[in-house]
């Protein structure tokens, strides 16, 4: 069965930086498309960053060259580097795996890692 476990998150100061790490077993990981996105209380999820099965990034427009993704499909790993935090960064951030290409398209989403950002 698939699972994903992020960690990384925690409680941060302003300016200050977390690396977010989400592993994945029961799967083929090399074939997924992997995001993270990110949800605030009372706001709607939103995505952060994602990497393609072939390497390539997009970053949500607020990101601003703070954070960077990269992928380790040997450990089938994700790591999500952020700098330069903010309070208005502080959110629930999930891990996403989704296949976007051929007959099936499964998509399976982390448990979330809280990030904190304190003034």
């Amino acid at each position: 069965q698939v699972q994903l476990v992020e960690s990384g998150g925690g409680l941060v100061q302003a300016g200050g930086s977390l690396r977010l790490s989400c592993a994945a077993s029961g799967i083929t990981f090399s074939i997924f498309d992997i995001g993270w996105y990110r949800q605030a209380p009372g706001k709607q999820r939103e995505l952060v960053a994602i990497i393609s099965s072939g390497g390539s990034t997009n970053y949500g427009d607020f990101v601003k060259g703070r954070f960077a993704l990269s992928r380790d499909n040997a450990k089938s790993m994700v790591s999500l580097q952020m700098n330069s935090l903010k309070p208005e960064d502080t959110a629930v951030y999930y891990c996403n795996l989704a296949k976007t290409t051929g007959k099936s398209r499964p998509n399976y989403w982390g448990q979330g890692t809280q990030v904190t950002v304190s003034t």
